[in-house]
């Protein structure tokens, strides 16, 4: 999980307000011909929700690295427990689709030093700053390599930025900030969308405008706000085995290596400079912005082993009754981080169980509920993806190489990490009013008793940070739903409480473990939740497509015309 959870520790204050900017629910055009069913409620196994969780998050799938032992154990699991439940093999006779991956291991790490008039400051690995390649170099050496200072870092023409523009940094190492520009903005109006980020704004994107104006290097200054996440975030997810989707021919550019450092060290990076950051920051922010050389250079080493493998995603479908050939999709990553930075306890396994042993658990959950009922009139898709923690790559892989078409896939419903805070009287909508879909979701929270919350940070871009992204660029409208917030005991203070502690205690760490002791009754409410809207859409006759203006409508349109079947 890339995730939401560290926002909402820091929320409460202004949850209202929030909810007053961002999108509200059903907000698109065409409602009135949509087909959306009453639908019954399923029969859900808090049991088997328990069971797989506890499975999955065991030392002895020892934190699911993809490529691992732990990842067979998944996928046998896995495997039989979609049997079990009466699906059938989604890839021909086959439970698995196969996902080429390289696995990188930096190890030997010179500090990162910054060179200047003044002298040389060192940084050290892990504490200041953090780094990777994605090129199978055995040596990776940054050596005098100039330091600019390019503000957010994007290039959008049709937004009339460019933070390159009039620059060559081919050879140099660009510093650079997190999230966009407006992000602190009060609504949701502005170049980037004021305070709702946009794919600008994420970690991936900026190494990757980097890599193609040729910098060698890339920093993104840490920062726990824009970010939202912190540091502990930062070093657990970037050191230790890296998977990365192994590339082709005619791959897009990489830079020598990718980084994050500290905000405090970055401060002293610049004020070597004669540069302050809060200064720059402002400056970046404001549209004309042009990059700062900084008269420093950086150099570091690290030495990196590789290992080429095959990864799995594990398919199982319930096919429909009369529609088979329209799909809906419902997905959860099974992997995690395996052995991490250890907790002062010597504990160094990741095993991720509320990240994201319990979303696995619920496709298994929600698998025995719809066979349960009888098969829908279109197919259910169940897909379980590799690789979210590295970038979102098995449900990357799958969207661009569907065993199902894409224009025949009616949408879908992503589950990531459901919160252990017992039951609510809302849920959380990431990336509320983007499409029709949000038209069953108010369906079904009708018929449970429940309202919607939007997103109380759009700042921190969840839309694009978890497996249903890959699928939404491609044109295939996924609902991102959380729990709620607004806790039936103790309200949005306990709910605002309960996240915190997770973030700050064991998000990314090893001690997101299982708990006996855990309250399922909200996770069992938003499980029923997610039954009502996936039997919906697969009962339905309707194709949902995005809204009007929504930056996916696009392709949607242009996959469904150019489909004879489906949308």
């Amino acid at each position: 999980m890339t995730k939401r959870f560290a926002a909402l520790g820091m929320m409460l204050a202004g949850a209202l307000t929030l909810a007053a900017c961002d999108a509200i629910p059903g907000m698109g055009g065409g409602e009135a011909a949509l087909d959306i069913p009453e639908i019954a409620p399923g029969e859900l196994s808090e049991a088997t929700m328990k069971d797989v969780t506890r499975l999955l998050s065991s030392d002895a799938f020892e934190g699911r690295m993809p490529g691992t032992p732990g990842e067979e154990k998944t996928i046998a699991l896995l495997t039989e427990r979609f049997k079990a439940a009466g699906l059938q093999p989604g890839n021909g006779e086959s439970w698995v689709q196969e996902v080429p991956l390289v696995e990188i291991t930096g190890r030997n790490y010179a500090p990162l030093t910054i060179t200047g008039k003044g002298g040389t400051q060192s940084f050290a690995f892990g504490k200041d700053w953090v780094g990777v390649t994605y090129r199978e170099e055995a040596k990776t050496t940054l050596k005098d390599s100039e330091l600019v200072f390019v503000g957010y870092g994007i290039n959008a023409p049709e937004r009339g930025w460019n933070d390159y523009a009039g620059l060559d940094v081919k050879g140099k190492t660009v510093v650079i900030l997190v999230n966009d520009p407006d992000w602190q903005s009060e609504g949701l109006e502005g170049t980037f969308n004021g305070k709702a980020m946009t794919y600008y704004g994420r970690w991936t994107y900026k190494y990757e405008e980097a890599a193609r104006q040729g910098a060698a290097g890339a920093l993104i200054v840490h920062d726990t706000a824009p970010a939202s996440y912190g540091w502990n975030v930062v070093e657990s997810s970037w050191t230790g085995p890296q998977a990365y989707a192994q590339r082709g021919d005619n791959a897009p550019p990489l830079t020598q290596m990718n980084g994050w450092i500290q905000k405090d060290a970055a401060r002293k990076v610049l004020e070597a400079a004669g540069q302050d950051l809060d200064a720059l920051t402002k400056a970046a922010q404001q549209k004309g912005f042009k990059p700062v050389p900084l008269g420093l250079t950086a150099a570091t080493s690290f030495e990196s082993t590789f290992r080429s493998f095959v990864s799995h995603n594990v398919i199982g479908i319930l096919p429909g009754s009369e529609a088979p050939e329209e799909y809906v999709l419902h997905t959860a990553h099974w992997d995690h981080l395996g052995r991490c930075t250890p907790a002062p306890d010597g504990d160094d396994i990741c095993n991720g169980a509320v990240d994201n042993a319990t979303g696995t658990a619920a496709l298994v959950a929600l698998a025995e509920a719809h066979a349960k009922a009888g098969p829908p009139r279109r197919s259910l898709v169940f897909l379980a993806v590799t690789a979210e923690e590295s970038g979102l790559l098995g449900a990357t892989y799958y969207a661009q190489n569907p065993i199902f078409p894409l224009a025949q896939t009616v949408g879908g419903i992503n589950m990531d990490a459901f919160q252990m805070a017992g039951r609510a009287k809302d849920v959380t909508v990431v990336g509320p009013g983007k499409s029709q879909l949000d038209l069953f979701l108010d369906a079904a929270l009708k018929a449970d008793g429940r309202a919607a919350t939007p997103n109380p940070k759009p700042e921190a871009g969840y839309y694009y940070r978890s497996d249903h992204f890959a699928f939404a660029k491609l044109g295939v409208p996924m609902l991102y739903i959380d729990g709620g917030e607004d806790l039936i005991e103790g309200g949005r203070e306990a709910g605002a409480k309960i996240a915190a502690d997770y973030t700050e205690n064991r998000y990314h760490g090893p001690k997101d473990e299982f708990d006996e002791n855990w309250d399922w009754s909200g996770v069992m409410a938003d499980l029923q939740l997610f039954f009502r809207i996936g039997r919906m859409m697969a009962t339905s006759s309707s194709w949902p497509n995005w809204n009007e203006g929504d930056e996916f409508k696009a392709i949607r349109d242009q996959s469904c015309a150019a489909s004879a079947k489906g949308c």
